[in-house]
């Protein structure tokens, strides 16, 4: 093997890699946290309830993009361009079709799997910056798109769409945002469920060599090509299964909802969580909704610069995420259990 060849295979992967015990909650600490998402809703105002709806939603659509990105090995910056399709399939399955909401979930699913699987397809050639970069080309060019006089009858265009939320099925005596939130847990449960699976699965084992050295699982007979364009299209379904309960959440579709800044915001909640790590999908979710909140309330005229200053201090304190404090708690734990 020629020099040349001993260093590329050599190399550090672009993600770095991440223990299979280490991507999921202990078995008790699981139980804690499942328990305090379905108590705190009843203890709160509704606008609480929204805002912990939307918490699980983006939390998904980060998900999403750690399974691309943690599992895989491959940049996007396009994750709101899924993100917007799931949401104006489900919008438009609603409003004009008279479909029931939770049957059109399914669909954007299915559509956006197919959407990613088969952008995937070109970007193969691609990878790093340059698939970073034509994902952000997906991205800025979808909130044109849904602008098109050619798809205005359906989409609304510019105007955009009003979605109904629905009211709590069988009589059950609880407010429209309860309701929803309850199923939107419902589905994030299950998906997480899945995405773990996954992940531990011969696919799961196939992206992350994939992810570590693209030659050495090449070498190993992982089909490369298959594998990516695979992960593409499960990061763009769950992402569009998101988007379609982020339009029944909001109640409102509109192509200036989906711009990069939704994408970069996934993006960031990704890195604040740590990188491959599923349950610091919350975590991140968490930030990128309540952080700049709380920077407006320490400034309003400067929320952005606040913003920023946090944002600097969270990457700085901790350059691997939620995980690394993770890690760091569970080390203390089993110091104190020596002890």
């Amino acid at each position: 093997m020629s020099a040349a060849a001993e260093e590329v295979v050599t190399e550090a992967p672009a993600v770095e890699a991440v223990p299979k015990r280490a991507m999921t909650l202990g078995y008790g600490t699981s139980l804690v946290v499942l328990a305090a998402l379905v108590i705190i809703p009843l203890l709160v105002k509704n606008f609480i309830i929204f805002q912990m709806t939307m918490l699980l939603i983006y939390g998904l659509a980060v998900l999403a993009l750690n399974i691309l990105t943690g599992g895989s090995g491959q940049f996007s910056l396009g994750q709101s361009a899924f993100y917007a399709v799931g949401a104006y399939t489900s919008a438009i399955l609603m409003e004009h079709v008279g479909m029931n909401y939770a049957l059109t979930l399914p669909i954007a699913g299915v559509i956006c799997f197919g959407f990613g699987f088969l952008f995937g397809q070109p970007a193969l050639r691609l990878s790093g910056v340059y698939l970073a970069l034509a994902t952000f080309a997906l991205a800025t060019a979808m909130p044109q798109l849904l602008k098109l006089g050619y798809f205005e009858h359906w989409t609304g265009g510019v105007q955009g769409l009003v979605v109904t939320k629905p009211d709590a099925p069988f009589g059950l005596p609880m407010s429209q945002d309860m309701w929803l939130y309850y199923f939107t847990l419902a589905i994030t449960i299950a998906i997480y469920v899945t995405s773990v699976n996954l992940l531990r699965s011969r696919s799961g084992r196939a992206f992350m060599a994939i992810r570590d050295n693209e030659i050495a699982a090449s070498a190993m007979g992982v089909d490369v090509a298959l594998y990516k364009t695979l992960a593409f299209g499960v990061s763009a379904g769950i992402t569009g299964v998101a988007g379609g309960l982020g339009a029944i959440a909001v109640q409102f579709v509109a192509p200036d909802g989906y711009t990069i800044q939704l994408a970069i915001s996934l993006f960031l909640g990704m890195v604040v969580g740590g990188v491959g790590w599923l349950p610091g999908s919350i975590v991140g979710s968490a930030f990128i909704i309540f952080v700049p909140n709380i920077a407006e309330g320490i400034s309003k005229g400067l929320s952005g610069a606040v913003f920023g200053v946090l944002l600097f201090l969270v990457i700085f304190l901790v350059p691997h995420g939620a995980r690394q404090v993770a890690i760091v708690a569970q080390q203390l734990a089993a110091k104190l259990k020596k002890n």
